[in-house]
């Protein structure tokens, strides 16, 4: 695998992984219909695929980045991939607060990849 494509692979198998994780947590938000147990059940198998995505970009991850990077990347990429869900699926507005408060979560992650200060 080339140096390229390995800092890659593991933030392309984490966007994957959010995508699954996302609709595991939140897709069931509307088929309130349905009943709970069915949503639970459907969001384990959705959050099984989720794993199969997100065990590999930690585990090849760890040979470029430091879990504390991979965890900053994970939770940036579910920031992101929640806030295209929130709009496009939930038909949720995405205000200024929301976008201040993921703005002081990447100062944060630029801090963490920044290295040593």
């Amino acid at each position: 695998m080339t140096d390229g494509w390995a800092r890659l692979f593991p933030i392309a198998m984490l966007l994957m992984s959010n995508v699954f994780m996302t609709f595991a947590w939140y897709g069931h938000l509307k088929f309130t219909d349905r009943p709970l147990w069915l949503v639970v059940l459907a969001s384990w198998g959705i959050a099984f695929i989720e794993y199969c995505f997100a065990v590999p970009a930690n585990r090849y991850g760890h040979a470029i980045y430091n879990a504390a990077e991979l965890k900053t990347m994970q939770e940036v990429i579910t920031l992101l991939v929640f806030a295209v869900f929130s709009v496009l699926y939930l038909k949720e507005a995405l205000t200024l607060n929301h976008a201040v408060g993921f703005a002081f979560i990447a100062l944060g992650a630029f801090f963490v990849f920044k290295g040593p200060l």
